[in-house]
């Protein structure tokens, strides 16, 4: 397939575009546009699921490094986390391009082998996540690729790395690809709170794209992933349709549909509650050496919840990663969906589902009842550390942007948006009062 053949949204323009700006107006090219584009030193890349935005970042970092001579950065927050992300999408894409031939790799790093032109594989933390990562000299670099970029938790560290790329040959841009967090995030305050929602345009130095699966096209996805994002559609439109002094009288199933909707499948920032009680930051997951818990709270109507919590009391850091959340689930289908990845891990799960405990402990599980803590207790123990909360737990997130203090009964939170959290309040509470290292 040749370049040309490869098809784009026509919001993604301006990304290609841009390699050619500094060359137009060179050549005597007056046209506004370029002269915008030449000025530009950062690029946004927001959206949401399905929106191509991997897809339009990978093969733009193969041509730039291929036909532009560009050096380019490619990093996420840690090493760990590019081999299974931006390596696989960087092979597909330049094999997509038949760029494939026209590149050597070894060590993390696509060299082009008819100019200067290279495309480095690395993380901008090293996987501890305590230190930034020994980067090699990185002046002569011309790109600075942050993919994942909600996972961006040190902005100073991304600000430093983006002042040392000083190439003079060609135009340097700094480009960050994320999924909208909530507006609580660094990037919300750093670069769109004077922004329309969904902006797709030029502001001062800074060059903003947002894509959906809606621009991505039905040719380009799963079947059953269109048809999932259409049906919420419909909650979505019906929400927006009804007069807002009755919207708070809606279904609460038909409001979360509306908000996953508009926050996951759009990538539009997730409000924060008001009253909200928990902050987070959205990083990788990071699984303890030994003493991993998962904590599950049993439900039918209500999703039931398996959350994987390392509790690291040391750094007083609690990191979470969903592994199921859904309705109507029964012990079958929960077990058939975590038993690989769970193995014997230990499960903390409310004692006040004995049943559901007994039949997947017959299945193997290793799942305990856990007394229930002191909701406010529990809460005020957790204010104590930092939570981050692995990327594609977007039902957790959900959760923790809505569970917010009750107006009606004090100092207690709202019974909802908690399903998630109440499992991982008892594997917190279990962690937190151990003394030994536990027993499976």
């Amino acid at each position: 397939m040749d370049q040309e053949d490869v098809k784009f949204s026509h919001k993604y323009k301006p990304l290609f575009d841009i390699l050619e700006a500094r060359e137009e107006i060179a050549y005597g090219n007056k046209d506004p546009y370029y002269r915008q584009l030449s000025k530009v030193d950062t690029v946004l890349l927001s959206g949401g699921r399905d929106s191509g935005k991997t897809f339009a970042l990978s093969c733009f970092a193969g041509i730039a490094a291929s036909d532009f001579n560009h050096r380019l950065l490619y990093t996420r927050q840690t090493m760990v986390s590019t081999s299974n992300s931006i390596t696989k999408a960087l092979e597909s894409r330049l094999d997509l391009l038949q760029l494939d031939q026209d590149f050597s790799f070894a060590n993390n790093e696509y060299n082009s082998k008819d100019s200067d032109g290279c495309i480095t594989i690395t993380g901008q933390k090293t996987a501890s996540g305590t230190d930034t990562a020994k980067l090699k000299s990185i002046e002569n670099y011309s790109i600075f690729i942050t993919d994942e970029g909600e996972e961006l938790t040190d902005p100073e560290n991304w600000k430093k790395i983006k002042r040392s790329i000083r190439a003079i040959d060609v135009q340097c841009l700094s480009i960050i690809s994320f999924n909208p967090p909530s507006k609580a995030h660094y990037l919300y305050d750093e670069f769109y709170t004077k922004v329309p929602e969904g902006f797709n345009g030029i502001k001062d130095n800074v060059l903003y794209i947002h894509t959906t699966y809606l621009d991505n096209g039905q040719e380009n996805m799963a079947p059953h992933n269109w048809e999932e994002y259409e049906a919420l559609r419909v909650a979505y439109e019906f929400y927006l349709a009804t007069p807002v002094a009755d919207r708070d009288l809606l279904p609460k199933d038909l409001i979360k549909k509306y908000k996953e909707y508009k926050n996951v499948v759009l990538g539009a920032f997730r409000d924060v509650a008001e009253g909200v009680i928990f902050e987070y930051t959205i990083g990788d997951y990071v699984a303890p050496e030994y003493g991993e818990v998962i904590g599950a709270d049993q439900g039918y109507t209500h999703p039931s919840a398996f959350t994987r919590v390392n509790v690291d009391k040391d750094r007083k850091k609690m990191y979470l990663k969903e592994i199921f959340y859904k309705r109507q689930a029964t012990e079958e289908d929960i077990y058939a969906a975590i038993n690989e990845e769970v193995g014997y891990t230990r499960i903390w799960c409310d004692n006040a589902a004995p049943l559901f405990i007994k039949n997947l402990s017959n299945k193997g599980l290793n799942i305990k009842g856990a007394k229930k803590p002191k909701i406010k207790d529990s809460i005020i123990a957790m204010l104590g550390y930092d939570i981050i909360i692995d990327p594609g737990s977007t039902n957790l997130m959900i959760e923790f942007d809505n569970y917010s203090w009750s107006d009606h009964k004090k100092e207690e939170p709202i019974d909802d948006f908690n399903h998630g959290i109440d499992g991982v309040r008892y594997a917190f509470t279990k962690k937190i009062n151990e003394r030994v290292a536990q027993a499976l």
